[in-house]
């Protein structure tokens, strides 16, 4: 995709026409010049040889077929072996476009064979020569389902390598072409996303519900890709004519209605020719050997005549909400894109949040341009003083006249269809909140290019290929409904995170968050480093007001705890586990995918400013022992090592990719989580200091302490028939405002909860209720006060300084490292005792609140005191 493509428009007709320019990509889709193409395909063939000496039919025939072909509104078809020339100048003719299967010895263990990987890479060479300058060509297929047995054979890292270089081959000589290789969900693990220009699988699924959930996880493993459909078809003589009509209609709706960038139905006739032989018994096409089309045919053709993607029944209104403070440098390029989407009924509202520069003035030449197309949206501008991006949201959402409220950035460019994908995840599913993923656009110069590559951007976590944790906020839609039912935006974020608490907020209501990977937008990322680090310092204080609200759902380092897979996060890429592969018994299973493992802290641990500053330490303490160095750089090391590996890992601009740019992602993958971290301490440091304390002033209950196992016991009576579960809650209301970080046992604990303040002390809190008859009840609380994590790494760290200072006679590391592990754990010690303390006053207070009465204060019956 050019620059020139970032105001991509909808695609012109269905009809088949070829231009003057070859097709491209942008994002996960095709272009032709400005203009959107979806691949509305058939394959054709294998046939036998005929007299003119190639396996394609005889002239009359072939002429037939590419006339049929147009009729039933086909663009583009996929062979199954290399064509001649003359057969693809037929194709340009009828306005056809042809994907190239090249042909070669998949079924066999090729790599073993030197002659024959000289043979293949031959094969593949002359087809680049032969077909790559043609006008008809729209790409090559470098391979075709390589059976499960010959991967699991070599294993997918040396399959993925030779179908890299048979890539190469053709890029070589013909630059331009599109290039793929066409997978199937026997080998779905055998990722080539990264050097493919599109992702092709083959699928036969029969039920709807099994494809529709298959396509949305091929759209994940896509990512940023387009994804073909480049085989899936019915077989007419087992399943009947009129039930191949069916599933063919349904699947092709299904396919384009899941982001599909083209579909090929397999296949164009009954005439198949493949193992050396006529092939009778199967009947896939969608005319007969003698081209008389079946009924198939003309439930193809009406969803290949309609317009893409298709339309629903029901198009609800829907209100597109943009945002924006200064955003002179891309509000043209935003409101331009909104003004041809490709959907029947929305509005635009600008909500102009006190901009100083040109924002207003581009808005305003914009609306005069709405306003002069009586068949276009309508643009509805509201100017206000600057108070934030949640205000500013609210603002919009308040002013629309949709049952769904989108929102973008004013520094995006949607996809033509946009509103199309994230409707159909509201009509189809039934969800009150859709969000969908956003890429940056081609940058022009290195630095940009190389930001825009860096770690740290607005991404989206999911939970499954179709339900999101979170959607970002340049990229997501609510229902009116649930907006107005959940309170709208927080005021406080006004600068980010705010999408983040909505999406926790519509969870903790219990609504999920749907993920359509169709509905994308192009997101302008920042074009300095100077800009990208104070985006990262907005980040870390978003974090730190999202702490407050949501303490359970962080870590000790005040990281957020993800439930599901963070797309595109490079930084745990670095130290996480190999991805699991199911093979299936004896390796037959057919849907034979990779399981990614959970990311853990310990693989982003190096790029935290909490290790990084331990590391600095240690580098100082060198001071008064220079030998030391060696060991004590470590820590900076490894994180810099880790730098270096992300940013090798990183998918840059080809434009781009040298030394300089790698070296420059590689310093801001240092720097954007260190400022990040820094801004997080300094705000909740901030915020802590408004929480209100902790203090009961009446008389408290003496706790029975056991020392020895670090743990203490309370008591209290009820005779309101009050069950545990009304005393924990009472604990979180109460803690959770005052910053406290608690986790709920899931079902796997002997513990309650699990209560943290700060990095050094946390507190296991049990209860066992007793029944005394009636609704007398007797609630014994026992609590157990523990190192945490980062507590007992800590202090194993000063261990192993002082064991090598002894070891290697490095007295100043023994005495630092025992003169820091000794000031640490009294500040633990005295954390915990701290933590112990408040928790006595908490469970008093609480058990106050909801008449609870503690033991040994008089109040409760002798038994229950004695108990």
């Amino acid at each position: 995709m050019t620059q020139a493509m970032l105001r991509p428009l909808p695609e012109r007709a269905s009809a088949p026409a070829l231009d003057d320019a070859p097709p491209a990509i942008g994002g996960k889709f095709f272009f032709v010049g400005d203009h959107k193409l979806y691949l509305r395909g058939v394959s054709y063939g294998p046939f036998a040889v005929s007299g003119h000496g190639f396996p394609f039919p005889d002239p009359p025939t072939l002429e037939t077929d590419f006339r049929l072909m147009a009729e039933l509104g086909v663009n583009c078809l996929r062979t199954f072996t290399v064509p001649p020339r003359w057969v693809l100048d037929r194709a340009a003719e009828h306005g056809l476009r042809v994907l190239i299967t090249i042909p070669w010895a998949e079924h066999v263990c090729f790599l073993d064979d030197k002659a024959l990987v000289a043979e293949i890479r031959g094969t593949v060479r002359a087809a680049g020569e032969t077909c790559g300058n043609h006008p008809a060509l729209f790409g090559f297929l470098v391979g075709n389902e390589v059976p499960p047995d010959i991967v699991r054979w070599y294993g997918p890292d040396r399959v993925r390598a030779f179908l890299r270089t048979l890539r190469d081959e053709v890029k070589e000589r013909a630059p331009a072409a599109l290039v793929s290789y066409a997978n199937f969900p026997s080998t779905e693990y055998l990722d080539v996303t990264d050097f493919v220009d599109f992702v092709s699988f083959n699928v036969y699924l029969h039920r709807e519900v099994d494809f529709r959930r298959y396509l949305s996880r091929l759209q994940n493993i896509a990512e940023d890709k387009p994804l073909v459909l480049t085989e899936f078809g019915v077989d007419s003589q087992r399943q009947g004519a009129d039930a191949q009509a069916e599933l063919l209609s349904w699947m092709i709706r299904a396919g384009f209605e899941s982001g599909a960038a083209g579909t090929f139905v397999f296949s164009w006739t009954d005439d198949w020719f493949t193992g050396g032989a006529q092939i009778a018994d199967w009947a896939f096409g969608l005319v007969d050997a003698q081209r008389r089309p079946k009924p198939a045919y003309h439930a193809v053709q009406a969803q290949y005549a309609g317009p893409l993607p298709p339309r629903l029944e029901r198009t609800p209104r829907v209100s597109v909400v943009v945002c924006a403070y200064n955003a002179g440098r891309t509000m043209d390029a935003c409101l331009e894109s909104l003004r041809t989407l490709n959907y029947p009924d929305y509005e635009v509202i600008v909500v102009n949040d006190g901009s100083t520069d040109a924002t207003l003035a581009i808005s305003e030449r914009h609306k005069a341009v709405y306003d002069a197309d009586p068949g276009g949206p309508r643009m509805v501008i509201i100017s206000q003083e600057n108070k934030g991006l949640s205000v500013a949201r609210n603002v919009g959402a308040h002013a629309a006249s949709g049952e769904i409220v989108a929102y973008t950035d004013s520094d995006c460019v949607p996809d033509p269809d946009w509103l199309a994908f994230l409707v159909f995840k509201f009509v189809r599913s039934g969800f009150v909140a859709v969000g969908g993923p956003n890429f940056p656009p081609p940058e022009p110069h290195l630095v940009p290019a190389a930001v825009a590559a860096s770690p740290g951007g607005p991404t989206h976590v999911l939970l499954n290929d179709e339900v999101a944790e979170h959607v970002p906020g340049c990229n997501m839609a609510f229902t009116k409904k649930a907006l107005e039912e959940i309170g709208g935006f927080e005021p406080v974020f006004a600068a980010a995170g705010d999408d983040v608490d909505l999406c926790w907020r519509l969870q903790n209501r219990g609504y999920p968050i749907g993920f359509s990977p169709a509905a994308t937008v192009w997101h302008y990322r920042r074009n300095t480093v100077k800009a990208y680090l104070k985006q990262q310092m907005g980040y870390g204080k978003a974090e730190a007001l999202l702490y407050f609200k949501h303490p359970y759902r962080f870590n000790l380092l005040g990281q957020s705890r993800w439930l599901g897979r963070i797309y595109g996060e490079l930084t745990t890429a670095v130290l996480s586990r190999r991805p699991i592969i199911y093979f299936g018994a004896f390796g037959r299973g057919l849907f034979q995918s990779m399981y990614e493992p959970p990311s853990s802290l310990l693989s982003y641990l190096p790029f935290t400013l909490e290790w990084n500053a331990i590391g600095l330490l240690l580098v100082l303490a060198t001071l008064v022992s220079p030998r030391a160095l060696p060991i004590a750089a470590l820590p900076l090391a490894v994180s810099l090592v880790w730098s270096i590996a992300t940013a090798m890992r990183a998918r840059v601009d080809p434009r781009y990719g040298g030394l300089r740019s790698r070296a420059l992602i590689a310093v801001l993958t240092y720097l954007g989580p260190l400022v990040r971290g820094l801004q997080r301490y300094l705000w909740r440091l901030r915020g802590h200091g408004d929480v209100e304390p902790v203090e009961f002033e009446g008389q408290q209950q003496p706790a029975r302490v056991d020392w020895l196992a670090r743990a203490f016991t309370l008591g209290y009576w009820s005779e309101q028939g009050h069950e545990k579960e009304a005393l924990l809650a009472g604990v979180m209301e109460f803690l959770i405002p005052r910053k406290y970080l608690i986790a709920v046992d899931p079902g796997w604990n002997r513990w309650d909860l699990e209560i943290y303040r700060g990095i050094w002390s946390k507190l296991r809190l049990t209860v066992a209720a007793e029944n005394h008859g009636g609704s007398k009840r007797l609630l014994n609380v026992r609590c157990e006060v523990r190192l945490t994590r980062v507590s007992e790494l800590a202090l194993a760290g000063y261990l192993v300084a002082v064991g090598c200072g002894l070891v290697f006679y490095l007295p100043e590391i023994t005495g630092v490292g025992a003169a820091l592990g000794i000031v640490n754990l009294g500040v633990i010690v005295a954390e915990n005792l701290r933590l112990g303390r408040t928790l006595n006053d908490t469970l008093d207070i609480v058990a106050g609140r909801i008449a609870l009465r503690p033991l040994g204060s008089g109040a409760a019956p002798a038994k229950a005191q004695a108990a």
